[in-house]
């Protein structure tokens, strides 16, 4: 049966840093879904026409938009956001680390899996590149728990062998053996891909990484993600456990861990060189702009990035980062552009592509999600502004759908997402219907 969603749509099936026309927007549109598939997208008249005994469920209330894409994000860490004061390397010991310890116990692990997917889902995130837990029945657990919400997720064991505490260290053959098991089980089951995970270079010996890069040749589909160059004192820190490395991206480029299938979040402080190396391996950086600010880590240098050809894409790297919704993340990486004294300013076009197709292009889904393009999986977000609220009163007044949308960045949280679907099926509410 085939469905039509009747709301303002707005897309971005190209890429708005390479020039303008890139958002494509329809005040009355609609968006035509069978089998879990797009089957068009436009003003509402020409899809109605093209799909004439199609089921009509009218959300002209609403503004209807790509499911968003996080690019960087920490499932063991959604109980510390808010943990204020400190800078990363001491914000990591004394907050992420011995919460992401207690994962150890299954329970707890499962109770944080299930809220963790549940946040993601009402924000309005259908698909994210997720850090995981140290521990392998703590990765199931957030595995089990996306499969049963219907969320498109890349996840893997984060692995480390020293440099953390004691239960977060385990020896590179029991690193190995754990994550070649997870694939098995996994990789590709459902909407479920596999990511490779050394944490960072600080808390990875050579060997560790040298594994890594191994088990992600092993594997077609895998992703690699981890950090890089995200706080001065932790790049000083990488410069002593390497010495032989001319800077902090060599020490995963040594170890095959450099590529198009790479995502490296953060690259505050990062050199040319290392810029032109990333660009030229296709990797991309999730920008974590709340985390950046969070932490005092600085202001991404977003305008050399583009210059270089580097792909971006945004994440909201909870729980350094303030809170699930990539709307929100959208408006903090506008506002530490507006500040940075070479910063790009950013309309709401590179925002809704940074939040959608430029982080399904580094997950290698773009042909899957991303934007509203007939052929691709029906995933997208209904976002309706509470009653008598302020996103409410500027919508009103709002001269184009590209201003409203300006406003969703500003304004909307998770309390304006009112439906969320993923591949035609609600996931958020569980139980409602549009109309």
């Amino acid at each position: 049966m085939t469905t039509i969603v009747r709301a303002k749509v707005a897309h971005t099936p190209r890429n708005p840093f390479a020039g303008d026309g890139a958002l494509e927007a329809f005040e009355d549109g609609a968006v035509a879904f069978s089998d879990g598939r797009i089957l068009a997208c436009g003003e509402y008249d020409r899809v109605r026409d093209g799909y004439p005994a199609a089921e009509v469920l009218d959300a002209r209330d609403a503004i209807l938009l790509p499911g968003f894409v996080d690019a960087h994000v920490h499932y063991p860490q959604i109980r510390v956001i808010g943990a204020m004061g400190l800078e990363l390397l001491d914000w990591l010991r004394l907050r992420s680390l011995p919460e992401e310890a207690r994962l150890a116990d299954v329970a707890y692990a499962t109770e944080v899996a299930d809220r963790f997917v549940r946040a993601l889902a009402r924000n309005g995130t259908t698909t994210a590149l997720v850090f995981g837990s140290h521990f392998p029945a703590a990765q199931d657990a957030l595995f089990v728990a996306a499969s049963s919400a219907g969320l498109r997720l890349c996840s893997g064991l984060v692995i480390s062998d020293r440099g953390l505490r004691p239960e977060l260290e385990v020896p590179v053959e029991t690193a190995v053996e754990a994550n070649r098991d997870l694939i098995d089980r996994w990789h590709g089951r459902g909407l479920i891909r596999y990511a490779v995970t050394p944490r960072f270079a600080v808390s990875c010996s050579e060997e560790m990484l040298s594994a890594a890069g191994e088990l992600s040749r092993e594997s077609d589909g895998v992703l690699v993600t981890t950090h890089l160059n995200e706080n001065r004192a932790e790049i000083e820190l990488v410069s002593e456990l390497f010495p032989w490395a001319g800077d902090y991206l060599e020490t995963y480029e040594r170890y095959g861990l450099l590529d198009e299938t790479s995502v490296f979040a953060h690259n505050v402080h990062v050199s040319d060189d290392e810029l032109h190396r990333l660009a030229a391996a296709g990797a991309t950086v999730a920008h974590c702009p709340s985390s950046n600010a969070f932490l005092g880590s600085g202001v991404f240098p977003l305008r050399r990035h583009l210059e270089r050809g580097v792909r971006i894409a945004l994440g909201t790297d909870v729980g350094a980062g303030t809170g699930p919704s990539m709307l929100k993340e959208g408006l903090m990486a506008y506002l530490g552009q507006m500040i940075s004294t070479d910063g790009i300013r950013l309309g709401p076009a590179h925002l809704l592509w940074l939040a959608t197709r430029a982080g399904a292009t580094a997950l290698g889904l773009n042909d899957e999600v991303g934007d509203l393009a007939p052929g691709k999986s029906a995933d997208f977000v209904l976002v309706r502004p509470p009653e008598d609220s302020t996103l409410g009163a500027v919508l009103e007044r709002s001269e184009s759908l590209e201003a409203a949308l300006g406003a969703l960045f500003t304004l909307a949280r998770e309390e304006s997402i009112a439906e969320v679907r993923v591949a035609g099926k609600v996931v958020w509410p569980t139980s409602a219907s549009i109309s």
